[in-house]
């Protein structure tokens, strides 16, 4: 069966996300049959926002943040298969991410513990609030959630392509959904929890976030105007 469309994708960022996955699991016919699934996943017509852009994006912010990491390896596979399946099915979507995980990791050969960590790092993506000892959550959930601290321009688009996902949900339901996600991560004592987010991302996250419930509680629901 033919896979989903990547020609949109710039050239060099494909590239770069093939190298990533080869760097990371190697280059064995398993390695390359399960990297070549998840582009695919990633990959689906039906996503706006979790695209290939979104894991190149996360690996990205994974390498900022690599020295505060126990196991950096077991953060970047945890990147890759945490929105692997994406449905708009908030908690069912994780649990399926780390389901995934788990069986092609097993399939590639992966040591027990180390897939265990990756499926426990997806399931920290359900609410991005990992315990105070927990080194690779924070790294995991920081690079996840990188683009709350994007400038105007990007955080337009990112709210953009959020909305799109949703474009079946009505606009009330879609609004009162969204204020819930962000208030939920502003009452936290922090958004970010390594140092490096908590010191460079988390003001500029918060000013998006707070323009963004403005924009919300006014009645609007595509995007807010740049603060």
């Amino acid at each position: 069966m033919k896979g989903p469309d990547r020609s949109d994708l710039p050239r060099e960022e494909a590239t770069l996300l093939a190298e990533s996955w080869s760097h990371l699991a190697g280059t064995g016919a398993e390695a390359r049959a399960v990297g070549e699934e998840l582009l695919d996943r990633w990959s689906e017509e039906h996503r706006r926002y979790h695209t290939l852009s979104h894991l190149w994006s996360a690996l990205c912010a994974v390498e900022v943040l690599r020295e505060e990491a126990h196991d950096v390896d077991a953060v970047r596979y945890a990147v890759w298969f945490h929105d692997a399946v994406y449905e708009g099915r908030p908690g069912q979507d994780e649990d399926e991410s780390a389901a995934l995980a788990e069986r092609l990791l097993s399939l590639m050969g992966q040591d027990p513990e180390r897939i265990a960590e990756v499926v426990r790092l997806v399931g920290v993506t359900k609410d991005h609030r990992p315990g105070p000892r927990d080194a690779d959550g924070a790294v995991l959930s920081d690079a996840d959630l990188s683009t709350l601290a994007a400038g105007p321009e990007e955080y337009l688009a990112y709210t953009g392509a959020v909305r799109a996902e949703y474009r079946h949900v009505p606009d009330e339901a879609f609004r009162a959904g969204r204020l819930g996600v962000l208030r939920s991560l502003l009452e936290a004592p922090n958004i970010f929890h390594t140092p490096f987010g908590r010191t460079h991302w988390e003001p500029r996250a918060r000013s998006n976030m707070l323009a963004e419930i403005d924009h919300l509680s006014r009645g609007g629901t595509e995007a807010p105007p740049p603060p």
